[in-house]
């Protein structure tokens, strides 16, 4: 008998099964992504079209960080506990993967590979979802969506990729050895969400404030496993690398208009009114 693909494609089920009962082990991955500052200007290359990721310093996501926080809580009190944390770009990417192995993350996994130059959401899923079953997991959790893109698919692609069911933008959540029970904020309220492990999640920046890397961490991130995996590593189709979505079109951001005043002279509420109803505020 074979386990799910989501717990390693290389494992038999009764081996599988036996070592983690021998060893209680949780394996969990958290997919992270290097981004521009978050809170440098963003900009985008005219001619490519892509992010232009030299227009500032690169760090590691917050809303990643704040999984990978609430990945080293769980840790923390759950012994057996298996953090790894996988991130696909360029080669800048490690210096980044050492700030995660520092906080307290056991592994690092960078997928790296020249043809990944400019892949959209869906071939980004793909090689994610392919990384996540490699590495083996009984959990993926990561942000709801990165600052740079701010698709918010990810998670539930990479979910769709390995048939696993997904639990996402989440703002509270309890994680056992067997299931993910959690809270998403709606319009309306918030919604109650459940799902057995193995599963994929995604979180908000509702979630705690990640902690910073520590002297002594910072040493041990130096001694700790970073893997670099291309997308032969993965079996994932690299030659050529079709993206599934174009850029068809692409402008600088307007810039700012100035305010329209209002002195009031007696006539103010009507000219706001007014102003409220032209721009379909009201």
């Amino acid at each position: 008998m074979k386990l799910p693909n989501w717990f390693g494609a290389e494992s038999s089920g009764e081996n599988c099964v036996a070592t983690v009962e021998k060893e209680k082990l949780m394996k969990i991955i958290v997919l992270v992504k290097e981004v521009p500052d978050t809170y440098g200007d963003r900009k985008l290359n005219l001619e490519t079209g892509l992010a232009d990721r030299d227009a500032s310093d690169r760090v590691l996501d917050e809303v990643g960080e704040r999984a990978l926080e609430a990945a080293l809580q769980f840790k923390d009190k759950t012994p057996g506990t298996e953090v790894t944390v996988i991130c696909a770009g360029p080669e800048s990417v490690p210096k980044s993967l050492r700030k995660a192995l520092a906080m307290g993350a056991d592994a690092a996994v960078h997928v790296c590979d020249g043809a990944l130059a400019g892949a959209d959401l869906g071939l980004t899923a793909e090689l994610l979802a392919a990384a996540a079953k490699k590495a083996g997991f009984d959990l993926i959790l990561t942000g709801n969506l990165s600052t740079d893109g701010a698709g918010g698919v990810i998670p539930a692609m990479v979910a769709e990729w390995l048939n696993a069911p997904h639990a996402t933008f989440l703002s509270a959540w309890t994680l056992t050895t067997d299931r993910v029970v959690g809270s998403r904020a709606t319009d309306g309220g918030v919604v109650a969400l459940e799902a057995p492990l193995p599963a994929v999640v995604s979180i908000t920046e509702a979630f705690p404030d990640p902690r910073m890397p520590s002297f002594k961490g910072l040493m041990a991130a130096k001694k700790k496993p970073l893997q670099t995996w291309t997308l032969s590593d993965l079996d994932v189709n690299a030659e050529p690398v079709v993206p599934r979505s174009i850029m068809t079109a692409i402008a600088e951001k307007p810039s700012r208009a100035a305010g329209i005043r209002v002195v009031d002279d007696g006539k103010a509420g009507t000219q706001l009114a007014q102003f409220l109803l032209e721009n379909r505020l009201v």
